[in-house]
């Protein structure tokens, strides 16, 4: 991890990002994994090696995201330039593990930084963070060889991959999912369509969930299956880039899978092992996503206290006025919540332990929190909070999102209801 750590810093000062020298983070980084916790209970503090990697995602975030988000936000393009910087910092696929070329990082340290960058941007920090769901099944379930194969080539170039499960007709319904995959001899031949998959048109591989059991009776636990699915691979259409609501540089296209040709060995586990890895990925990924809306909200507090003590009314900021003053009361104490929220779920799958739980309160609250910030970062700014050209206006339309993708508001609390009664009724 230490000679990683010094690559990431080399990284960031040939990108003119400045921290620490790399002897003074090694010493750090090395004396705090070396040094035993005192037994303190619980404890908010973070070590030395994530304060690093907190502070370069900081100010790559302030430095390089946030001057050119909004130009990217009205193009719609693709922002591979900025993609490209992150990788080579080492923000991007941080969670792979080192034998394939990653930093290996927890999903809490991965959390820390896709705060700060969501902070910069949503849009940007989806498209790096999708490439995290779509090889996250990999991570979980891939063979040595899938991993070293596919996991393998996100480390030697900054290539993206997606995660293609949602179709036009199964969202949420993931057991409706109607793509087939038919064995035939040593490949499957795949048909069918999948739909809001982001990085969809970017992606070098895929993983794909398709059915191939085609018994309707068949429980979903047995009816699909996993694969490792290769862009380039004839039969696979990309649809045109859909202009979104908000997070509009994020590539989100329709994929047509037509008799498309997979190798058994493509396959994840195997037959039938499908719905529960992909299923298991969201315990890695929903913290993260949890983490994002959690930047976007900090985001959206912080420019809205700043507009406060500036804007006047009846002779003095309108942060002295009661009313602004508990809107920004109850905005920080939404933000805080979904932090310790992300937090939780991600320390618990740290720790090994099933975090389904934690995990979809996580991503339910700070959803609903990117939203309920945003909106009223946007009542504070009053009427140039409705024009494009200041900030919140763009925060409030990404943050929309956060109660859809991953899991709808709706599911999480379906799952957080199956899995709270399920507890009460042991």
């Amino acid at each position: 991890m230490t000679m990683l750590l010094n690559k990431v810093l080399r990284a960031g000062v040939r990108c003119g990002i400045r921290l620490q020298s790399s002897s003074t983070a090694t010493a750090s980084a090395t004396a705090s994994s070396s040094s035993p916790a005192p037994s303190l209970g619980f404890s908010f503090e973070l070590t030395d090696q994530q304060k690093e990697f907190q502070q370069l995602a900081r100010r790559f975030a302030r430095e390089e995201i946030i001057p050119v988000a909004p130009a990217y936000d009205k193009s719609g393009e693709y922002p591979f330039p900025i993609i490209k910087k992150a990788w080579e910092l080492g923000l991007v696929n941080g969670h792979i593990p080192q034998e394939y070329g990653g930093m290996g990082l927890s999903i809490f340290d991965s959390c820390l930084i896709t705060e700060e960058l969501a902070y910069g941007c949503t849009g940007m920090q989806t498209a790096m963070e999708a490439n995290s769901l779509g090889q996250m099944p990999v991570i979980i379930a891939g063979s040595d060889a899938q991993k070293k194969k596919y996991l393998g080539r996100l480390t030697e170039e900054p290539l993206m991959c997606a995660y293609c499960v949602t179709e036009p007709g199964a969202g949420s319904d993931v057991a409706g999912i109607k793509t087939r995959a038919v064995k035939m001899g040593d490949e499957y031949v795949v048909n069918g369509q999948k739909m809001w998959i982001t990085n969809g048109g970017k992606a070098n591989w895929y993983f794909l969930l398709a059915r191939t059991n085609s018994d309707p009776k068949c429980p979903a636990s047995k009816a699909f299956t996993g694969f490792i699915v290769d862009a380039d691979t004839p039969g696979v259409q990309i649809g045109r880039k859909e202009m979104n609501m908000g997070q509009r540089c994020s590539d989100t296209r329709g994929i047509t899978f037509e008799d498309v040709r997979i190798p058994k060995e493509n396959v994840l586990i195997g037959e039938g092992s499908g719905f529960k890895i992909a299923m298991g990925a969201f315990d890695n990924t929903r913290p993260p996503v949890a983490a994002g809306a959690t930047g976007l909200a900090q985001r959206a507090l912080d420019e809205a206290t700043s507009y406060a003590l500036e804007r006047k009314t009846f002779g003095k900021v309108i942060a002295e006025h009661q009313a602004v003053s508990f809107l920004l009361a109850e905005m920080a104490m939404k933000v805080e919540l979904a932090r310790m929220a992300y937090q939780r779920a991600a320390w618990e799958v740290d720790q090994g332990r099933r975090n389904t739980y934690y995990a979809s309160i996580a991503k339910a609250f700070a959803g609903d929190i990117a939203n309920q910030v945003a909106s009223d970062a946007v009542q504070v700014f009053g009427g140039n909070g409705f024009n494009s050209e200041y900030p919140v206006e763009k925060l409030m339309r990404d943050a929309k999102i956060y109660q859809i993708y991953e899991g709808t508001a709706q599911i999480q609390r379906l799952i957080i209801a199956r899995e709270h009664l399920g507890r009460a009724k042991k």
